[in-house]
């Protein structure tokens, strides 16, 4: 492991890295799109990586605190904390101007977008930092991308795991050689847009924390929710085969997705039903085509896109793609 000491540090570091991040770790009552924050921390760091300061709130979810056995708040602590719209401008305040660094961010990001989405607001953040990725990046010697294994190859001690405000620290402590040694070597950061999810309305009902709510939508939807769960129709039209560059993509053709997103994950997914297509939850010989940022990733789908010689686009080729959808043959 190489660390810059401060003095090379000023002397070469990369004019275009941001000028400060907003290491963040959230808790949550569980991973679905519908599920809430419980606790919150920031550690707001300088350019170089230097811990500037940090903060960190519970949060009533308004709903049961989901698994308890993992993050040790009850509905008892919760009751009593505040709701997100108390806190929203303070964490705002902490993360506005500045990268978000999380490990695996899109989750992190997405939960909070969800939560200022629901508060009628938006989260001052234009950009987001995946540690997972940079850790790739990096080609670092990691058994598996867990925040327990980074935080042992820099030697960062874990107090109290899924607690947001230890992991956080744990986080900030990583990420700083992790950021020297990115700069030592001119590595280009993995650096991702975030968008404010403004498309998506938020509920009126807000139960309040182990409050049951009658809802039309059956045992799928969540109390507190703010955009219910639901089955995706199936797709009305044939698959008519793998999608060929230079082509248009066409109504059928069947969309796998792996890996983080700029567009939250279930809005990119809605666009694509939207257009006509199909969204799949896996990799077959019959997908038409994989969209991911992260082409040379191991997971299983684009494994098996090479191996099947699936057509692979990033999403913002993809995005372009969706503007101009062929109809179905027929």
């Amino acid at each position: 492991m190489t660390v810059l000491d401060d003095r090379t540090t000023a002397a070469t570091w990369p004019a275009a890295y941001p000028q400060g991040y907003a290491v963040v770790d959230v808790e949550t009552t569980g991973l679905a799109r519908d599920d809430r924050i419980v606790s919150a921390a920031v550690y707001r760091l300088d350019a170089q990586g230097n811990v500037e300061d940090h903060w960190y709130t519970l949060v009533n979810p308004e709903r049961d605190p989901g698994p308890v056995w993992i993050h040790g708040l009850t509905t008892d602590v919760l009751a009593g904390a505040p709701l997100f719209p108390e806190i929203a401008a303070e964490f705002a305040a902490r993360l506005d101007g500045r990268v978000l660094v999380a490990h695996n961010a899109m989750f992190d990001w997405q939960m909070i977008a969800r939560e200022y989405a629901r508060a009628e607001s938006a989260a001052p953040v234009r950009q987001r930092l995946c540690t997972i990725a940079l850790a790739k990046e990096l080609s670092l010697p990691l058994p598996n991308h867990k925040l327990e294994s980074l935080a042992a190859h820099f030697g960062v001690v874990q107090q109290r795991a899924h607690n947001a405000l230890d992991d956080a620290r744990v986080l900030a402590e990583a990420f700083r050689p992790s950021l020297h040694a990115a700069a030592e070597r001119n590595v280009r950061l993995p650096l991702l847009e975030c968008r404010p999810l403004t498309e998506w309305a938020s509920s009126s009902e807000r139960p309040r924390i182990g409050q049951q709510a009658s809802s039309p939508y059956g045992s799928s939807y969540r109390a507190g929710s703010w955009r219910p769960s639901r089955k995706r129709p199936p797709c009305p039209y044939p698959n008519p085969g793998r999608y060929e560059t230079d082509k248009p993509l066409k109504q059928g053709m069947r969309v796998a997705f792996s890996g983080d997103t700029s567009v939250d994950r279930e809005l990119l997914e809605d666009r694509t039903v939207d257009a006509g297509l199909h969204v799949a939850g896996s990799v077959s010989r019959l997908t038409s085509l994989l969209v991911t940022n992260d082409p040379d990733s191991a997971t299983s789908k684009t494994v098996k896109a090479k191996s099947f010689g699936t057509p692979i686009v990033d999403e913002a080729a993809y995005t372009q793609l969706l503007r101009d959808v062929a109809p179905a043959d027929g």
